[in-house]
């Protein structure tokens, strides 16, 4: 009889613990309840041959059994990875996995890497691998300073920009003068442990959030209101190097659906119809020319190419001809003293 009574106390006390930790994840609104496997991408990574189910990828790109290579440590690359399924979900969290890692030193490394939430997939381009005058939700660590202006951040850092197509991304200003909101993600580059960012948008409100000390916490990067972006649009992520290089890789991406109780001011709004768009961005920096050019993406047209190496040329044979005269002068003085 003791022994039941025994095994009974430990049943209830285990279904209450068990009641209580349901009870708090629902009310602390966990997403991971409700993880969308059509717009995730976890190991193992591929299906049948080299294919990733639901999955698209371009460029350089390299999948292996551990993560998926966007760029390789190498010039001149680009890589993308999108989602084949296009997400109807309103609110939403998505969190991306990754590692940038490289042989630079100092300031000598990059471009960086874009997580993209657009109308468009599969379109290759100069915005981190990516096209340009995108509809939609780009969020750019950028790893390396184009801005020749003053700057009151430090590389790396985040930015994000919400475009309805008319918008350029600006390198040689980093896109600041077209962010919603950034911050500084230092420290995320060349780490042992792998780095993590949390992209959650409801309700107009856009929440970006990074663990990149591996304290399996999330800080704050910013929170916006005022954003508006449609349903029916592709998750991808995307990356590039230029003169400069860097590894970028991904190891996983999930997407969580919110569970958030319906405006009353909804109405019976087609989310798919809206403009991407949002009420704010910060105010433009002046840029400042820098003649150096140094790491930039510099090309002379032939006849500017004739022009300096005509001047070159030139410039060498003045020096040539004035050497020889000085060096005649000098002979005939000398001969002249044995006399």
């Amino acid at each position: 009889m003791a022994t039941f009574t025994s095994v009974l106390h430990v049943a209830v006390v285990f279904l209450s613990f068990s009641v209580f930790c349901i009870d708090s994840r629902l009310r602390e609104g966990n997403p991971r309840d409700y993880l969308k496997r059509e717009h995730s991408l976890v190991k193992p990574y591929t299906g049948s041959g080299m294919n990733i189910p639901l999955w698209d990828f371009a460029g350089n790109t390299m999948v292996t059994n551990n993560f998926i290579r966007l760029t390789a440590d190498r010039q001149t690359q680009k890589g993308a990875i999108w989602n084949k399924i296009p997400c109807y979900v309103r609110d939403w969290e998505l969190h991306v996995h990754f590692k940038v890692h490289g042989t630079g030193r100092g300031t000598l490394f990059g471009d960086g890497f874009a997580v993209w939430y657009v109308k468009d997939r599969m379109e290759s381009g100069e915005v981190f691998g990516s096209k340009d005058f995108f509809k939609g939700l780009g969020l750019f660590i950028d790893t390396y300073s184009n801005h020749n202006g003053p700057h009151n951040h430090r590389h790396p850092y985040l930015s994000a920009q919400v475009n309805n197509g008319t918008w350029r991304y600006d390198h040689d200003r980093d896109g600041t003068h077209t962010e919603v909101a950034g911050c500084e993600a230092l420290g995320l580059r060349n780490v042992e442990h792998d780095t993590s960012m949390a992209i959650r948008y409801t309700q107009g409100r856009l929440t970006v959030m990074l663990d990149i000390d591996n304290k399996n916490e999330w800080r704050e990067c910013f929170d916006v209101t005022g954003v508006r972006l449609p349903t029916g649009y592709y998750f991808g992520v995307s990356a590039q190097t230029g003169q400069l290089a860097d590894n970028h890789d991904v190891i996983s991406m999930k997407l969580y659906e919110l569970e958030v109780a319906k405006a009353e001011t909804d109405g019976d709004v087609d989310y798919s119809k809206i403009s991407p768009g949002a009420d704010f961005f910060a105010p433009p920096r002046d840029h400042i020319d820098d003649p150096s050019g140094a790491f930039k993406n510099i090309s002379l047209s032939w006849g500017k190419m004739f022009l300096l190496i005509f001047c070159i040329c030139l410039g060498g044979l003045v020096c040539i001809v004035v050497g020889v005269v000085v060096f005649q002068k000098r002979q005939e003085t000398q001969r002249k003293r044995f006399y």
